[in-house]
């Protein structure tokens, strides 16, 4: 496998691409993708067996089972971060190393623990999303692992993508895969 085909297993859709202003049908196709997220992830993995769900999306990447629940710890995450932004003055957030997360033990957990835990989030981050004032979207939080500021736009961007981009990750192995 070349470096080409690496790149396109390990970003199906691309990069996030973070803009310096968000049209509105950008931003409302960005909320609806936060918002649908842990639905549409259910309707692809609630019929994967076991062995699939161990399978790994790329040479090296993550067991779809590794993915779900990555997915729930990043947007808890998500939930965080933009609570912390809304509620002080440019804060300092706390970035963590999510592949040892990822090794361990709860991520051996089913699927379902994680995807439980996905729908509550995203109806405290939908329903905050929403009633945002438009000022409130230009409010930010500094990564420190990054040595950069991000704005609450550029965290619904980024958390749109992250979903949509691990969704793909699901959908292209389960199209490469006979099982």
């Amino acid at each position: 496998m070349d470096d080409h085909e690496l790149y396109q297993l390990r970003f199906p859709i691309g990069e996030c691409v973070f803009q310096e202003s968000y049209s509105d049908s950008t931003l409302k196709q960005m909320l609806l993708d936060l918002q649908t997220f842990p639905e549409r992830l259910e309707m692809v993995i609630q019929h994967l067996s076991e062995q699939q769900l161990q399978t790994p999306y790329r040479p090296g990447g993550w067991t779809i089972n590794q993915v779900i629940h990555h997915c729930a710890d990043s947007h808890m995450n998500m939930l965080i971060r933009l609570k912390l932004t809304l509620s002080e003055e440019h804060p300092t957030i706390k970035p963590y190393l999510e592949a040892d997360w990822a090794e361990m033990a709860d991520y051996n957990l089913p699927f379902n623990i994680a995807l439980t835990i996905l729908h509550p989030v995203h109806r405290k981050i939908n329903q905050i999303l929403r009633s945002l004032k438009p000022e409130q979207l230009n409010r930010t939080y500094f990564h420190p692992e990054y040595q950069k500021s991000f704005r609450v736009y550029d965290l619904i961007c980024l958390y749109a993508w992250h979903g949509n981009h691990h969704l793909a990750h699901i959908t292209s192995l389960i199209k490469r895969q006979s099982w």
